[in-house]
């Protein structure tokens, strides 16, 4: 640990990830109507915009429900819809990748600890059922999900694949009930949320209880021909 903290690549890392928490707690967030006023000043090409703007700013620890919640009433289910699960993939595919250029083997290769080196291992063959059970649960962050990720070993397409999956449900569920424009819960978003959850509880389950074929046991099976 004194390692890490005494390489400055890494204090940086560190202290820039503090700053954008920091960032995201502070700052105030538009809501639905104000956003309904900026469409309306930018005309046709706002879901360019708002797709670009939506991918950048969740990249940071910044909560993409408002982005979701007024997808859907700007632009009605199906466009909506469209714009906040390709901006919500694409944003969490940049997260890794930019996690993984800020050098993350630097980091990765002082985490020797036994049970990090077995939860780096899990993900590295089986990391798409974490990450999809994972999105389905509202409470956790999705930019947390995005940078442990990135400095696991996890493989790019199958965390892709599982990030979209995981997402559609309740992204899907919000654009459609828009609840934050009144300030209010709709009944059938709550059963929605607690859908999700349960499957990603069961999700997370599953893997915990399925058994990890050690890496140099696998490689040592003889194949039939």
């Amino acid at each position: 640990m004194r390692r890490l903290i005494r390489d400055p690549r890494i204090v940086a890392l560190i202290l820039g990830a503090a700053a954008l928490f920091g960032a995201a707690l502070l700052v105030p967030l538009p809501g639905p109507r104000q956003i309904q006023e900026w469409a309306a000043s930018v005309g046709p090409a706002f879901p360019l915009l708002f797709f670009l703007v939506h991918t950048l700013v969740t990249v940071a620890p910044i909560p993409r429900t408002v982005f979701t919640v007024s997808a859907g009433l700007l632009f009605g289910p199906l466009l909506g819809i469209t714009l906040a699960v390709s901006a919500t993939t694409v944003s969490a595919a940049l997260a890794i990748l930019l996690v993984r250029a800020l050098d993350r083997d630097q980091v990765t290769a002082r985490l020797t600890h036994p049970a990090v080196r077995a939860i780096d291992d899990r993900l590295a063959r089986r990391g798409w059922l974490a990450v999809g059970s994972l999105r389905l649960i509202a409470a956790v962050p999705f930019s947390v999900i995005n940078y442990c990720c990135g400095l696991s070993s996890i493989r790019f397409w199958p965390y892709l694949t599982a990030t979209l999956l995981g997402v559609l449900p309740g992204t899907i569920g919000t654009v459609i009930l828009g609840d934050a424009l009144t300030g209010t819960t709709h009944p059938a978003m709550l059963v929605l949320s607690g859908v999700c959850l349960a499957i990603g509880l069961a999700g997370l389950l599953v893997d915990a209880r399925w058994k990890t074929v050690p890496k140099a046991s696998a490689e040592s099976v003889p194949v039939s021909s």
